[in-house]
This record gives structure tokens, sequence and C-alpha cells, in this order.
């Protein structure tokens, strides 16, 4: 018996099954960059970008959340940020984990790149969304980057820019 042809049937069915995986999540244990501390009042001045209407359609949309005023609070392991004083997202430095919104999973992976922090969230039908801080002008403000990719598709390209709101 010639099994030729069903070893060429396994691997090319293999090959496709490694073409059609789609994002993982990048574990980021790097530590904070020297002197850099996200912490402060932060008012929205500027948002552009743009949204297709099958962002909505993604598992993945019920974790943004946006604000024209955020509080971001740094500790050593982690960040939390406040969205418009009402919602509280806790990020874990380095943390690659499960997180949940009622029976909605997805995978969430955070931490220190490019002089900025950088949350993933990753749905179970391969929606990624991308969520980046990072200082301007020496911490006077700060940029908020959203991205939403799905099938190789752009949902979702947002940026947002803060100025600090000292307090008295």
């Amino acid at each position: 018996m010639n099994k030729t042809p069903a070893i060429v049937l396994f691997c090319v069915l293999l090959s496709m099954a490694g073409c059609s995986s789609g994002p993982t999540l990048i574990t980021r244990p790097d530590p904070v960059p020297a002197g850099l501390d996200l912490t402060g009042n932060w008012v929205q001045t500027r948002a552009a970008g743009i949204s297709q209407p099958e962002a909505r359609d993604t598992a993945v949309n019920v974790f943004l959340k946006t604000g024209k005023a955020l509080k971001l609070t740094q500790t050593e392991t982690g960040l939390f940020v406040s969205f418009d004083r009402s919602v509280v997202e806790e990020y874990r430095f380095g943390e690659n984990r499960i997180i949940s919104i009622g029976e909605i999973d997805a995978e969430r992976a955070s931490g220190w790149a490019s002089n900025g922090y950088i949350i993933e969230t990753l749905d179970d039908r391969n929606a990624l969304l991308i969520d980046t801080y990072r200082l301007l002008n020496e911490g006077e403000n700060l940029r908020r980057t959203v991205e939403l990719r799905y099938r190789n598709k752009l949902l979702l390209d947002l940026e947002f820019e803060y100025d600090r709101a000292w307090q008295q």
C-alpha cells in the first residue's frame, strides 16, 4: 500500500492549519523604562481616526473604554486608568491572562515597549484590540492610540491627545 498520498494530504492540511492561525499575544515582562511615569490627570484636547461599522460586531469591542478625562495611576506593578471618573481598568505589568466581561472572555497581554505602555486584547475569533499610551513633550501631553484589527483588516484606528491637568 502506497502511503505517499496520505502523507502529502497530511502535510497540506497541517500547513493550511498553520496559515489560518490567528495572532498571538506577546508577553512583555520588561521593567518600566527609567524615568517614565504615566501618572496624572489628563484632559482630552484632540481625537481623530476612523471606525468601520464592523468594529461593533467584534467581541473584543466590549473591552474598549474611552473618556475625555483620564486619571492614570502608575504603581510598581501596574497601571490604573480611570475613564471620566466612572470606569477604572487595571493592567498588571507583564500580564498575559484571560479577562472577562459577562460571558465574553478574551486574552490580555500588557507591558512596556518603545517607551509606551501597550495593552493587547484578543477575542476568541481573533479580533485584536491594541491600546497604547505614550508621553509627549517631556510629560506635558499624553497620546493614546487604539487599533482594532480583524481578519487582516483595520476596523478601528483612533488617536487621542491629552494635556496634563494640573491640580492645585
